[in-house]
């Protein structure tokens, strides 16, 4: 790229395709492959930045659809930009809106210029396009700024699905002609559903419009894990090797550890605070659900092989017994442990990418949740 982009990426060692890096940003290192907490609203929810930092989190995401319409980027600007507002000083990378606006459905109208829809807060009429998008990354002062998509629907016609691809990549055109010379990193998204061919190509040409890195978009969002895999594979066998890629809203242990064996950095997922708002916990054997009536007694941690501050300290019964009551404390203790054993899985896939013994780790991953989700341990 002409301009000057402030992230550096530099992969220091591989096993097979998996491999790990570093991304460098003025505001700090992160390790890859790397896991993002996901914080909407600018925190991850039921939890304080400063549990963030404590449980190893290096970068996190904010959601720039929900941000613009609340509080504004008005509001944000007065603070400074969204790490003053938030107080969270590491990297941020922001969505760009692409997949809420595909879960507006119906509520939302699609065209070349962008999506009109209706506030889902008060139902006011909003338009969102690529200018529109790229500025509101720029005013939240995100250190990754993700291109304005269209999330391809899953299941998806042929012709459906190769018109989403289409409309995405001239809109990623758009989105980098907006970028201008703004020093953030730019990522562009390879869309095109779960064939293999539109997956390629998407790939290829989203590659040639020469992005700081890449996003794989429209994948956890129906199909199972035996259709995404070929589609992210087609998709990364076409991106650059120097530069990131990020699989988007895929936070399972078994979808992690296959997207990281065909070379994918980057995560993110909503899936480890929504389990643990309803009690249930990841553990190295799987899915626990702490509500069960089995841990009214048990003085065990949620998991024996977990050394998070959690588990370092709360029972399972004690955890069993804030949820019986009604008590908060209950998920904020769940989610916080749900998102720090995820960060260290990520650590040891690292470690077993510079060892040369991913593939081992693999396999024992997959044969705890290979199979939906780890749902014969819950």
């Amino acid at each position: 790229m002409s301009r000057e982009c402030f992230m550096q990426f530099n992969a220091s060692a591989t096993d097979g395709k998996a491999r790990r890096g570093e991304m460098t940003f003025p505001r700090g290192t992160v390790q890859t492959p790397t896991f993002m907490p996901v914080g909407t609203y600018g925190t991850v929810k039921g939890m304080l930045p400063r549990d963030i930092v404590e449980i190893g989190a290096e970068m996190i995401l904010g959601n720039t659809f929900h941000l613009m319409l609340r509080p504004g980027t008005e509001v944000i600007k007065e603070h400074g930009d969204l790490h003053d507002f938030t107080q969270w000083q590491g990297p941020i990378l922001t969505d760009s809106g692409g997949f809420q606006v595909f879960s507006l459905g119906d509520m939302r109208k699609i065209s070349e210029e962008g999506v009109k829809f209706q506030s889902p807060i008060d139902g006011s009429p909003v338009f969102i396009d690529p200018e529109t998008s790229m500025q509101v990354q720029a005013d939240l002062g995100s250190d990754v700024v993700m291109i304005f998509d269209e999330c391809t629907p899953y299941p998806a016609t042929e012709k459906e699905a190769e018109d989403s691809m289409q409309l995405s990549l001239r809109w990623a055109q758009r989105s980098k002609d907006a970028h201008s010379d703004n020093p953030s990193a730019l990522f562009g998204i390879v869309q095109g559903g779960i064939d293999v061919n539109m997956r390629t190509e998407s790939a290829q040409r989203t590659a040639e419009l020469n992005f700081d890195g890449y996003g794989i978009g429209g994948l956890s969002v129906g199909e199972t894990r035996d259709e995404m895999v070929p589609a992210l594979t087609a998709a990364v066998a076409h991106l650059p090797v120097n530069r990131p890629r990020y699989l988007m809203g895929v936070g399972d242990p078994a979808s992690l550890v296959e997207a990281v064996n065909l070379g994918v950095d980057q995560f993110d997922c909503v899936l480890q605070t929504r389990l643990g708002r309803h009690g249930t916990a990841l553990t190295s054997t799987g899915r626990v659900n702490l509500k069960r009536a089995e841990f009214v007694l048990s003085d065990e941690p949620i998991d024996t092989q977990c050394s998070c501050m959690v588990c370092r300290r709360h029972s399972r019964g004690y955890i069993r017994h804030l949820f019986q009551v009604g008590e908060p404390t209950a998920s904020r203790l769940v989610s916080m442990h749900n998102v720090a054993w995820t960060i260290e899985l990520m650590n040891q896939m690292r470690r077993a990418i510079v060892d040369g013994s991913f593939a081992s780790l693999r396999e024992e991953i997959l044969a705890v949740w290979g199979n939906a989700m780890g749902q014969a341990a819950s």
